[in-house]
């Protein structure tokens, strides 16, 4: 096994793994550990080049950082990657390698699941590391990370309808969902059963077959992917990859909000704005989708994880969008940048707390 480091201003620590005998080619990115050790989950993904595998785990690993800071986990930002195909790839052998992986950087950044890998994925890699969350309940863990997610989504989805059009009934709203993983199969679950419309794709269609069974085939409907951006709806909720909000489809959107499971959906931060110029509210991707970092981050609390506890922690996604979307208008600023200026402040006052 060979790890490099790879200096990244900006960055804490970004190492690189190398192990021909498991296949395994993965990157640890740690941002920012101010409030606390880094936790982030592993993402596999078969990227097309070094370069777009190591700018995505940076770009996942800072957002981690303020979604930590705003939602006070207290702990600091990081994520890794396996470049790889999660349909073919996996084996024991390169998730145990992993798991040493991870090890090597003795409790700087602890992992869980995430887009490509499973809670069987993470039971691998905790046989050779004690740095991970999200492991089976019968382990005395949390388990997938994902049901919890979705709460946090679906309450700050009512928050930006609350905002936007004076209600939280969902009761005909209808709602574009771009990508039908896992956490949009429990969003759909409750936003299906508060009486929303759901409009689906994916690129995988037995993917969005599992939703439109679960909502028995009532209020859905399918587009092609590349449709998704046009359907007239209130909200368009972005679940799959990040980069979604850009030059190209900023003008297609037919929506009045922005606000899903994904991360890092704007390209740029000038994005945001684009958002904001058109009257469309944003609810950025790493304020309202942080239910599942609380959740997995209650395992690392002294007395142990506690569920009750996960999901009251949860609940208050509700209260920190609708702060972002009040600071927004009173800096006369895109909500995006907001939640930055709210994050940076944090980090501030733990940098100050550290002098």
């Amino acid at each position: 096994m060979k790890i490099t480091e790879i200096s990244f201003e900006g960055y804490e620590k970004v190492v690189r793994c190398d192990d021909p005998e498991s296949g395994l080619k993965a990157i640890i990115s740690v941002h920012d550990t101010t409030l606390g050790p880094a936790l982030g989950g592993l993402r596999m993904w078969p990227y097309l080049s070094d370069q777009e595998a190591l700018t995505d785990v940076n770009r996942l690993s800072q957002g981690m950082t303020y979604k930590s800071a705003v939602a006070g986990t207290g702990l600091g930002g990081g994520k890794s990657i396996i470049i790889g195909n999660s349909k073919t790839d996996k084996s024991e052998a390169l998730f145990r390698a992993m798991g040493r992986f991870v090890d090597s950087l003795k409790g700087l950044y602890t992992t869980a699941e995430d887009v490509g890998t499973s809670v069987q994925d993470i039971v691998l890699i905790g046989k050779e590391t004690k740095h991970v969350t999200g492991l089976p309940r019968s382990m005395g863990s949390s388990g997938d990370p994902s049901p919890y997610t979705a709460i946090g989504v679906h309450l700050g989805i009512k928050a930006c309808l609350a905002k936007k059009l004076g209600t939280t009934d969902l009761k005909g709203v209808r709602i574009a969902i771009q990508g039908c993983g896992n956490v949009a199969r429990y969003l759909c679950e409750h936003l299906h059963a508060e009486g929303a419309e759901l409009i689906l794709t994916d690129i995988v269609q037995e993917k969005v077959q599992l939703v439109v069974d679960a909502c028995k085939g009532e209020r859905v409907s399918i587009v092609a992917p590349e449709e998704i951006y046009d359907v007239e709806c209130e909200v368009f909720a972005p679940c799959a990859l990040g980069a979604i909000i850009n030059d190209d489809t900023v003008p297609r959107l037919n929506c009045n909000i922005v606000a899903g499971a994904a991360n890092n959906v704007l390209l740029t931060e000038e994005h945001g704005d684009r958002l904001r110029e058109r009257g469309i509210v944003y609810a950025p991707d790493f304020v309202i989708n942080a239910g599942g970092i609380i959740n997995v981050s209650v395992e690392l609390e002294p007395a142990g994880y506690n569920e009750a506890r996960a999901i009251d922690k949860v609940n208050n996604i509700d209260d920190a969008v609708r702060d972002i979307l009040d600071t927004s208008d009173e800096e006369n600023i895109a909500t995006n940048r907001a939640a930055i200026l709210l994050a940076e402040r944090k980090l501030a006052e733990g940098r100050k707390a550290k002098a």
